[in-house]
């Protein structure tokens, strides 16, 4: 299964297992347990610290696999064949079962050990889903550090019986002890905070007590991770507070435009961005919702969610933005029970399906398009009266043969039975009938809403809720800055964001030094740095 570069890589990485790994492999007859075998024999072959164990009369599903060392159970098991996205998360169970350190930090690690309940994760995904491997590495290796946490990653489109089961429509989805857990990308602290009920009031107490910062960021995207770099270059004292490190990035499949990166993928980059930013002076304070802004004469105030309040002298806003919903009646109702936003993560559960697109721009037609592959039909819908799609893609789009493309479309509603889609209505522009296309799924597409609504009546924002900034990425309140998505510079692309936040930080800095007269000696060193 691995062709001879991949297992080059792999066993190069082997190298660093240090203690011996047994893989406890549940198997029949079926051609997924033989593929299973073989995946697993090849990666047996290549190291002499792991050995392959095969079982065909246990309780577990089959194909799947656990990671072990002898004489231990640590938990860690894979439902399926973890290729794809999955074959990193497999690559690191294995490193770190083998022994390679963790890289948490000691609180974090302590506050796992002391979790006191016994917890069975399960983890529905799909091998083409890139945020699905954040939740399934964050589960094992909580897995790994306390003994009474159990995981189990399900490749969805390998046990269909048991999605359609439990009605899961969007993936990664989590169970804890037989119930609904969580959907969505999600980390190591996100799951640690659902568990420990008193993480909140601690992280809160933690936050209220640091000083005062030069530059606080808001937002850890492409933006904020770039205006963090800049503002801790200058030698200030800089922070970042961000609900997940990587921002919208993380929901990116392929990012082939970034100059001097020929091609790379969103959760990679976003990586990339956090790993740069740590190679500085900067207070990383993630899983953090900022709530208000509340600017004053000597320090502007960041509230958060949890009830903190950090304090800095000046501010860099690089909140970015998310999909855009259509408001129509059933689509929140519906949300991972059909309706979705990420045709690479959620499009294999509709294999075989009807589904619609909304939206007829770039994102709308690539998704129909890669759709097109996977369900039975797909039905794309664009408002205007022609599609705003690239040429060439248009033009893929109407070479296949399940596609169908209604222009002038208003969608008016998204019906259910009341557990999942069943389809959805919507309005001809050209003759104001209603009409109705009978489907599962949903896919909606139609751009992007600027993260601005805690922003109302402090800073101010264009008809579109984008911040206003100048040409040097100034807000409407002296001291705070704004850069990226969330702004209202044109053309929201990842190299104009990083270039913003650059120049908002530096920006920043400018204030700084023409404005402070507290502390005379840290700027005389900033402006030596």
């Amino acid at each position: 299964m691995l062709d001879a570069n991949l297992k080059t890589q792999l066993k190069t990485y082997l190298e660093k297992v240090t203690q011996p790994i047994e893989i406890v492999a549940s198997i029949d007859d079926t051609p997924k347990s033989r593929e299973m075998a073989e995946l697993l024999n090849e990666i047996t072959a290549l190291s002499d610290r792991i050995t392959l164990i095969e079982r065909r009369d246990d309780e577990h599903r089959k194909p799947s696999f656990s990671l072990n060392r002898p004489g231990q159970d640590i938990g860690i098991r894979f439902a399926g064949i973890p290729m794809g996205h999955e074959f990193t998360s497999l690559v690191l169970a294995l490193l770190q079962v083998g022994g390679h350190p963790i890289k948490l930090e000691d609180d974090v690690v302590e506050a796992i050990k002391n979790l006191d309940a016994d917890y069975a994760f399960e983890t529905y995904i799909s091998l083409s889903c890139q945020n699905c491997p954040e939740v399934v590495q964050a589960l094992n290796v909580m897995s790994l550090i306390n003994p009474r946490i159990r995981h189990v990653m399900i490749d969805g489109s390998l046990y269909q019986d048991e999605v359609k089961q439990r009605e899961i429509m969007a993936v990664p989805t989590v169970y804890m002890n037989g119930q609904v857990f969580g959907q969505g990308r999600t980390g190591v602290k996100e799951i640690l905070a659902k568990l420990d009920s008193n993480a909140g009031a601690r992280k809160a107490k933690e936050l209220d007590a640091k000083d005062a910062f030069d530059v606080l960021i808001v937002g850890g995207g492409p933006a904020g991770a770039a205006a963090a770099i800049y503002a801790a270059r200058k030698g200030i004292r800089t922070g970042v507070v961000a609900e997940r490190f990587g921002g919208q990035v993380l929901d990116t499949l392929a990012i082939e435009n970034f100059v001097s990166v020929k091609e790379t993928e969103g959760p990679q980059f976003a990586t990339a961005l956090e790993q740069h930013v740590k190679q500085y002076d900067v207070d990383i304070m993630d899983v953090e919702r900022a709530t208000e802004l509340v600017p004053g004469a000597k320090h502007i105030e960041i509230k958060l969610a949890n009830g903190a309040t950090l304090k800095s002298k000046t501010i860099v806003l690089a909140t970015g933005a998310r999909w855009r919903e259509i408001n129509v009646p059933g689509e929140r109702e519906y949300r991972n029970h059909g309706v979705a936003y990420c045709p690479h993560c959620d499009g294999p559960l509709f294999k075989g399906k009807r589904v619609a697109v909304i939206g007829g721009g770039n994102s709308g037609v690539e998704a129909a398009i890669d759709l097109a592959g996977i369900v039975s039909h797909v039905t794309l819908l664009e408002f205007a009266p022609d599609l705003r799609a690239d040429a060439v893609l248009q033009r893929k789009l109407y070479s296949l043969k399940n596609v169908d493309v209604i222009t002038q479309a208003q969608t008016t509603e998204v019906q259910g039975d009341g557990k999942k889609v069943t389809g959805l209505s919507y309005k001809d522009r050209k003759t104001d009938e209603i009409k109705h296309v009978a489907l599962e799924g949903v896919f909606v597409q139609i751009g992007l809403v600027p993260n601005t609504e805690w922003l109302k009546g402090t800073v101010a924002l264009s008809k579109h809720g984008e911040i206003e900034v100048d040409a040097k990425g100034q807000t409407s309140v002296p001291g705070v800055f704004a850069a990226g998505d969330v702004t209202t510079v044109p053309y929201k692309q990842i190299v104009i964001a990083v270039g913003e936040g650059a120049k908002a930080a530096l920006s920043a800095f400018d204030h700084l030094i023409r404005t402070s007269i507290d502390e005379p000696a840290t700027t005389e060193a900033a402006v030596t740095a």
